[in-house]
């Protein structure tokens, strides 16, 4: 459905799914519940050689419960939504709950602690236009495809894709909260290749908005994806030995993003987390603040309320380099003695647990000429695959892709290498670009990293 009374008409039968999940418990025997249901809808479009190659479409209404009985809990799902199905959830449920470890801090919010705004209005995480149908998503994709073959070099394009997405969720509890809110994701993308055999490269162009007015024009994506693989061409390993590494735009998220699993309140409370003594220290540059934002309108990760029910708000997680809070739900505050940073997060079959929505880190005032050129000799990162993370020590290990700099400038095109470090030692040596792009889940400039381990040749 499309429109206003689409939208709710949906909003009705989902919360009254909800709602009859958490009555359904508490009448089988659960001492609080809560419920999600959810209605999904995706249509996704592969195009090759300019035929389609792959169409993909999904619809349905899919339901999940948690119970709670004495700091016990258990969590199911189920896509049968019918009357039956869901007594027979609550029951299972009951069941596996008094079956379930004690956990004292388990438990709902408590009804002062509850979100006020109950629906989404205001943050434009839905696109209200008319959804696209396969034939326009085909059109896209086919134009994606024709930009980067166009590019002198490209020998093909492995897939160029455009898809659409929205989901529709309600979320009731037995303390009184019930409230709901759509969400929509437009995204094109393309795969290109250069060269034959082993001399072959590829490298891609991805880009995702909540609104299909604020996606770029399928050409700029397949044109970018062509210039990405050709600058590819010709990729060797680089020398090994200890060297400054940038993490281009395209990744530096994925460095952040350790600091931010580190910081997170279910790793603190299990003690495994390398920055578990850290509250109120430097993790960071001076002058450096990683904030989060969940009311960034047309956001991909914007959200009025989280998991549990409760109101979210900016806040800012490093401020000046010092770590200034952990990420939490309310059992992970409970351990730690802290209230939730109104974080938790879940899907239909588990429980709440925490994460971050729209962070933002600060950039730097220089571009990214500026930092080859102190760099000297060093590595250019673009791209990462496999891991070796040590989340209690901060041991790092990637695999990587990119370019190799020489006399500050870019020389040629790296590949089969591996950087290593430690996070905690990395982070604090951190020197940020200008060039963050809007309309991502983590705004992150390019990142400089002195003195890293880079294995190669």
């Amino acid at each position: 459905m499309t429109g206003t009374a689409g939208a709710e008409g949906n909003a009705s039968q989902l919360r009254d799914l909800a709602e009859a999940l958490v009555g359904a418990a508490l009448k089988a025997g659960a001492g609080q519940a809560d419920a999600l249901a959810m209605r999904g809808e995706s249509i996704s479009i592969d195009v090759r050689g300019g035929k389609l190659e792959h169409a993909d479409r999904a619809e349905g209404v899919e339901i999940g419960l948690r119970v709670l009985i004495g700091g016990r809990q258990a969590c199911v799902s189920a896509s049968d939504h019918g009357r039956a199905s869901i007594a027979e959830m609550a029951g299972r449920a009951v069941a596996m709950a008094r079956e379930a470890p004690v956990d004292d801090m388990l438990g709902l919010a408590e009804p002062g602690q509850l979100a006020t705004v109950r629906d989404a209005a205001g943050l434009q995480i839905a696109d209200d236009h008319r959804d696209p149908g396969p034939e326009h998503l085909q059109e896209l994709a086919l134009r994606a495809e024709t930009a980067a073959l166009a590019a002198r070099g490209i020998s093909q394009v492995e897939s160029a894709n455009a898809s659409f997405s929205r989901r529709h969720l309600w979320l009731a509890a037995s303390n009184g909260f019930s409230g709901g809110y759509a969400r929509s994701t437009h995204a094109i993308s393309a795969v290109a290749i250069t060269g034959e055999g082993l001399g072959m490269e590829r490298d891609y162009a991805a880009e995702s908005r909540v609104w299909a007015a604020d996606l770029p024009e399928p050409e700029e994506i397949g044109r970018m994806a062509a210039e990405r693989t050709l600058a590819r061409a010709g990729a060797r390993r680089p020398p090994t030995g200890a060297f400054p590494i940038l993490y281009d735009r395209r990744v530096s998220a994925s460095l952040i993003g350790h600091l931010l699993s580190a910081a997170n309140g279910s790793a603190v409370a299990r003690g495994a987390s390398w920055l578990r003594d850290a509250l109120d220290l430097p993790v960071l540059p001076a002058g450096m603040d990683l904030t989060e934002d969940p009311l960034r309108p047309r956001y991909p990760s914007s959200r009025p309320f989280d998991a549990e029910g409760l109101a979210t708000a900016p806040r800012r997680i490093v401020e000046g380099g010092v770590l200034r809070g952990w990420t939490l739900d309310l059992a992970t505050g409970r351990k730690l003695g802290m209230d939730s940073t109104a974080s938790a997060a879940r899907g239909l079959a588990s429980p709440p647990s925490p994460t971050n929505s729209n962070v933002i880190l600060t950039p730097g005032t220089a571009s990214v000429a500026q930092l080859l050129a102190e760099m000297g000799t060093g590595l250019v990162v673009t791209s990462m695959l496999g891991a070796s993370v040590n989340g209690t020590t901060g041991d790092y290990s990637r695999g990587a892709a990119g370019f190799w700099v020489q006399n500050g400038q870019i020389a040629w095109p790296v590949n089969e290498c591996t950087i290593a470090g430690n996070l905690r030692d990395m982070l604090m040596t951190l020197r940020a670009a200008d060039d963050a792009l809007p309309w991502r889940g983590a705004e992150v400039p390019s990142l400089l990293v002195e003195g890293m381990t880079v294995a190669g040749a």
